[in-house]
């Protein structure tokens, strides 16, 4: 059997995890890649992959994806209805979103071995802190989250601080922003605003602004997600245990960004910029939609060293030309 450290991470067909696969197959290690779709294991790779199939929702199927696993990196997220926003369907986003972490933590509890606890590596929202007067936080604020997606997130980080105070694993959870990007492999698909503003944009309809748009977001190019976890991954002894903030450290107002999104898809194409309007926010809006939030990621960096590295200008570029050529955009 190889000696090389087993990586798995859980959802490498997503948008995120096609990016980090990306990144973890020039590596000296071997890859479990799972999700419910084929993940893409880029060429010319380094590591060792295997590819698997599965519904993790399915009993057992967490513990058999994860087994003899030294990594494990739980990239899943539920999408039921096409974003996060699903999430607020409480009881299928608890399901992945929490219950898969449960799994994880059983099955490594049934499986303890000899060597070092396993790493476990999870996407936590910056978002989770709840609404505050003040925009920029840095980890150290209480918790108070108002929306479903959020309290999800926030049961599972517990859940792995438990376990790795426990001795169990060791949980790092990374609290990202507003992650964007284009597609890094044909299974990969950013359904987040940003792109979803590019995708309008280019069919030639009007950006919508809930209200005044003055909110502020902490934008991250995928690739550079991709980077953080792999810093952590490099760090984790020093990490486990909490939760840290990935952001770049400042922040856009959504009325900017759209219509910098407007104004770069305008001068790729040479069509004149789509107009950037103010709607009323719909029924379903939450309280963090109107908060802004940027996240300060000195901790992290002063552990890891890791910056966002990719400008806002250069990631929106790259995604444009991504979505017109409708191809794969190297990170």
């Amino acid at each position: 059997m190889s000696d090389q450290p087993l990586v798995v991470v859980l959802g490498a067909s997503g948008f995120v995890g096609s990016a980090l696969v990306t990144e973890l197959a020039g590596r000296d290690v071997r890859l479990r890649l799972v999700a419910r779709r084929p993940a893409v294991v880029p060429p010319g790779h380094a590591a060792e992959a295997e590819v698997r199939t599965a519904d993790l929702t399915g009993a057992g199927q967490v513990a058999e994806a994860i087994a003899g696993a030294d990594v494990v990196v739980n990239l899943l997220l539920y999408t039921g209805g096409g974003t996060w926003r699903a999430a607020e369907d409480e009881s299928p986003g608890e399901r992945v979103n929490v219950g898969v972490v449960r799994d994880i933590v059983a099955a490594i509890r049934a499986e303890r071995r000899d060597g070092p606890p396993p790493v476990v590596l999870f996407p936590g929202s910056t978002s989770q802190v709840g609404p505050r007067p003040e925009a920029r936080i840095d980890g150290t604020e209480p918790d108070a989250p108002v929306t479903a997606y959020d309290r999800q997130k926030l049961a599972a980080e517990r859940e792995l601080k438990a376990a790795t105070a426990e001795g169990l694993l060791r949980g790092v959870t990374l609290r990202l922003g507003t992650v964007f990007g284009g597609r890094v492999s044909p299974t990969a698909t950013d359904r987040g605003v940003v792109t979803t503003m590019v995708r309008r944009a280019l069919a030639g309809e009007p950006l919508t602004v809930w209200n005044d748009g003055t909110a502020e977001r902490d934008l991250l190019y995928v690739g550079d997600v991709a980077g953080a976890f792999l810093a952590a991954l490099d760090h984790a002894d020093s990490l486990a245990g909490r939760h840290w903030l990935i952001g770049t450290g400042g922040g856009r107002s959504v009325r900017d960004i759209f219509t910098t999104v407007a104004a770069t898809v305008a001068a790729r194409t040479g069509a004149p910029a789509v107009p950037v309007v103010s709607v009323p926010a719909p029924p379903d809006a939450t309280g963090m939609d109107f908060h802004s939030v940027v996240a300060d990621p000195a901790a992290f960096r002063a552990v890891t060293g890791w910056q966002a590295r990719v400008p806002f200008r250069e990631a929106l570029e790259r995604t444009v030309s991504s979505l017109i050529r409708g191809d794969e955009v190297p990170l």
